[in-house]
């Protein structure tokens, strides 16, 4: 089977001012399907940059990407979208959640713009949010929700059209520790179901839950290391009965 991510010597610079500035340097890393990275790094350091090549928001300046055996480098921006809707889900710091809109609605909304047939998006909608622990409180908006519940619509919209990669960018930045663990604990048991997890996060205490670290400095990959997660779960229940409250 092909690495579901494969770059050869990935880079990107912008033009500032008539200045080339290198953002990400030769970067070369093969990651299998099913894996849960975390990516981290100071600002600067490029790795916001590698989750926007990677989640085909940006095409690289050099180097290559093949994304589960297709390479992706150099593809139209309609053929980049069409990849990102097939294959990717994205989760971010700001949940982006429709104001107007219920939670079923909110997670619906990637298949609108798929064109899925009405009766199709509810039923699949339902299911995802289900899977992530809402399913009593599809038809409750954002400002009815919690910032956790609101990351887990965030996460449902994400999975509903069951992607390979999961893209999630600083997603526990606006949550206290709780609930920063109860998201932490979610993409574990996505990840155990087979979905491969991309983390950005600043945070060690929360790369400690993935298998794998990738810490970017100067646009460049300076470590790759395995390392053995811990339990979201158990760091949870072991929280002190206060910040349980």
């Amino acid at each position: 089977m092909a690495a579901l991510i494969e770059t050869e010597h990935l880079s990107r610079s912008y033009r500032l001012g008539g200045v080339e500035v290198p953002a990400l340097r030769d970067v070369t890393v093969s990651v299998p399907h099913g894996q849960f990275i975390a990516v981290m790094g100071p600002s600067g350091s490029g790795k916001s940059t590698f989750l926007n090549l990677i989640g085909c928001l940006d095409r690289p300046s050099g180097g290559t990407y093949r994304l589960d055996g297709e390479d992706v480098s150099r593809l139209t921006a309609d053929a980049l979208a069409a990849v990102r809707s097939r294959k990717l889900g994205f989760v971010f710091q700001g949940f982006h959640l429709l104001p107007r809109a219920d939670a079923r609605a909110n997670v619906e909304l990637p298949m609108v713009y798929a064109g899925l047939a009405r009766r199709a998006r509810r039923e699949r909608a339902e299911r995802a949010l289900a899977r992530v622990g809402l399913g009593a409180r599809m038809h409750h908006r954002p400002n009815e929700l919690s910032g956790g519940q609101q990351q887990r619509v965030a996460i449902a919209r994400a999975i509903v059209n069951e992607p390979v990669l999961l893209l999630a960018d600083e997603p526990t930045g606006a949550l206290d520790t709780r609930t920063s663990l109860e998201i932490m604990a979610l993409f574990q048991e996505l990840n155990r179901g087979g979905l491969a997890v991309l983390l950005v996060t600043h945070e060690p205490e929360m790369a400690r839950f993935a298998e794998r670290l990738l810490r970017f400095r100067d646009g460049r990959l300076v470590d790759d290391r395995m390392q053995r997660p811990e339990s979201a779960a158990a760091a949870l229940d072991a929280l002190p009965a206060a910040d349980a409250a």
